[in-house]
């Protein structure tokens, strides 16, 4: 190297300006001088290279003649400049140089080395270049159409990244980069709406948690011929809200004994089976306001559904109840019943009859006794919304006797399987709650009825008995939804089990199920919630004149929450004043933000 060589640094052309030992030092282009070791920079000409500007003189020349001339064949950088400008110079080698970096024509990482590409070459790379030029100015017209609003037909493929990550499928987004917009699931979601590529009747919140939107379809067996109990003479009611689909209990009553029949989805469903190994993997059946995702295949409630035949299978609970309330002399047994479906207001009317009558009266009895033990009552509003036809219906759930009837029948089985699988030391899943970290209050009123709910920490399972507390049991199990539920069927899998002298899991295999199933079913339920606030939302957009009244439950600051119990939806409200809680206010609808799940109300003053 020489003073004045040209060389590249950084793939910049510079010139040496000083000679030293062990370093050299170079004047860069846009980056002045610095030194460098000469190993650090690669020589292209000896010079003498007066200046770095002088590079931009450059004679007339045709490159492309000596490329047609060498194509297919190997170079040098001084054999390339003289074919194309007649002379190897610093401007000429450079100019060279440029053309092998771009590396369409030519090739190389060494001026002693340079490839000659081949004609089909340098066809094929100009296309991809065209084509990466036209896609740049369809992208760049696209961030036109987007800012104003617009799109266009084929506008779709560029918004798919986005559908992912609305639906959290992904963590970044070019296009809200580009537009300079925070990448989040909220803003991707704000933006499809913006555009029109999404409407208010895409609810994302089941995607957001990686669930499925379809239903489990593994292949069910026939069920087994077996000997069953014949129970077709009990008079058995299955009630449920109208409308349900899967109906999974029902109740009779004969001689002292109460009986609640449950669908026998164990004798179905055998542990580690396909169909075993899906429900497991959904923990529950999701239920939104828009359809069911089941965790089994449909076909297993066609056969197993209590009152869907004149005759249906079921995995019977016989137990007594004392005057007092404790629930004894459980009996487990397969069964065949003969089930009749009543909504709960059918069964309200209905309650002086002989079945339902008596199970009524052992409610009463029962709830009696459970708040004796502490049980935490909280009475706050449901609703039911349901999506049809592409309008949403939201109708409140009345408080109905029926309802006590079927759920403390529920509980009293709970709590009788706990007792039985403890007696027997049968592995199950018992479901506990610690106490409130603190005594909750009286509470009759939607305040009070709030306070206690903040107070009460999440049930959890355990391979123990313990009290759950909210319930005032001092052990208990969920048994009664094995359609719906993986912890329930796993109940029942190590009840029949049992029953029939089979293999039981230990506590070890029981628990690992029951966690892979928690591990699902926190992000159902979650799914849920969100969706329900999701729809209710729609509701009020598409029932934009929405007047309505509201509870204040709770106050922070200058903000009241208020409850609104016809939709059960909570909103904040900034008070003007002073007001009580379990005031009553007068509210109207404003505005719905579907991205954030949000919304604004207003209130009504007597003046307006």
């Amino acid at each position: 190297m020489l003073l004045n060589s040209l060389v590249l640094y950084k793939n910049r052309p510079a010139r040496i300006v000083q000679l030293g030992d062990k370093k050299i030092e170079i004047e860069v282009l846009e980056l002045g001088r610095m030194k460098v070791r000469p190993k650090d920079v690669l020589l292209l000409h000896k010079g003498p290279l007066p200046s770095l500007s002088a590079l931009n003189d450059v004679p007339e020349g045709d490159v492309e003649i000596a490329w047609e001339l060498m194509s297919g064949s190997m170079t040098t950088l001084a054999e390339l400049a003289e074919l194309s400008y007649e002379e190897f110079t610093p401007q000429t080698a450079w100019a060279i140089w440029q053309l092998v970096m771009d590396g369409l024509y030519f090739v190389g990482e060494s001026p002693d080395a340079i490839r000659v590409q081949m004609a089909t070459a340098v066809a094929q790379e100009q296309d991809a270049r065209d084509t990466k030029v036209a896609e740049a100015q369809e992208w760049d017209d696209f961030l036109v159409r987007v800012e104003k609003g617009e799109l266009a037909e084929n506008d779709g493929r560029y918004l798919q990244e986005v559908v992912a990550l609305a639906n959290k499928q992904r963590e970044k987004s070019k296009l809200l980069s580009a537009l300079g917009q925070s990448e989040t699931p909220e803003q991707a979601h704000s933006l499809l709406l913006r555009l029109g590529y999404w409407d208010e009747m895409v609810n994302p919140y089941p995607l957001r948690t990686g669930l499925t939107m379809a239903s489990a379809e593994a292949i069910l067996p026939d069920l087994p011929d077996e000997e069953r109990r014949d129970l077709t003479h009990l008079p058995a009611f299955a009630i449920d809200d109208e409308g349900n689909q899967d109906p999974d209990d029902a109740l009779s009553y004969s001689d002292g004994r109460y009986w609640v029949h449950i669908a026998d989805v164990a004798a179905l469903i055998q542990p580690d089976s396909p169909a075993d190994l899906e429900a497991r993997a959904r923990g529950a059946n999701l239920y939104l306001p828009e359809g069911t995702v089941t965790m089994l295949p449909h076909a297993a409630t066609a056969q197993l559904g209590l009152g869907l035949a004149e005759i249906s299978p079921a995995l019977s609970f016989g137990f007594t109840l004392s005057e007092t309330g404790e629930v004894g002399e459980l009996d487990v047994t397969p069964s065949w019943v003969k089930v009749t479906r009543l909504t709960y207001a059918d069964a309200d009317m209905r309650l002086d009859e002989p079945v339902l009558r008596e199970w009524a009266a052992a409610s009463q009895i029962y709830e009696t006794r459970r708040r004796q033990n502490g049980s935490v009552e909280i009475d706050l509003p449901e609703v039911r919304i349901r999506v049809v036809d592409g309008r949403v219906v939201i109708r409140p759930l009345p408080r109905l006797r029926s309802r006590d009837l079927v759920r403390d029948a529920m509980l009293m089985t709970g709590e009788a399987v706990a007792q039985f699988a403890f007696a027997n030391n049968i592995p199950i899943p018992y479901t506990v709650q610690d106490p409130p970290r603190e005594t909750p209050p009286p509470a009759s009123t939607l305040s009070e009825m709030f306070a206690r709910r903040k107070l009460m920490s999440p049930s959890q399972q355990t391979s123990q008995p313990g009290a759950h507390a909210g319930l005032g049991m001092g052990m208990y199990v969920q048994a009664t939804s094995p359609l719906r539920r993986y912890l329930d069927m796993i109940v029942h899998q190590q009840l029949r089990a049992y029953v029939s002298g089979g293999t039981l899991f230990d506590e070890q295999e029981l628990m690992a199920r029951v966690g892979a199933a928690n591990a699902v079913s926190g992000d159902v339920r979650w799914a849920e919630r969100q969706s329900n606030r999701h729809w209710t939302w729609v509701y009020l957009l598409q029932n934009q004149e929405w007047t309505g009244e509201g509870v204040v439950i709770d106050q922070r600051g200058k903000q009241d929450f208020v409850l609104i119990p016809e939709l059960d939806l909570e909103t904040r409200i900034y008070r003007k004043g002073q007001r009580p809680l379990d005031t009553t206010i007068r509210l109207k609808f404003l505005e719905a933000d579907l991205a954030n799940g949000d919304g604004r109300f207003q209130e009504i003053i007597d003046s307006e």
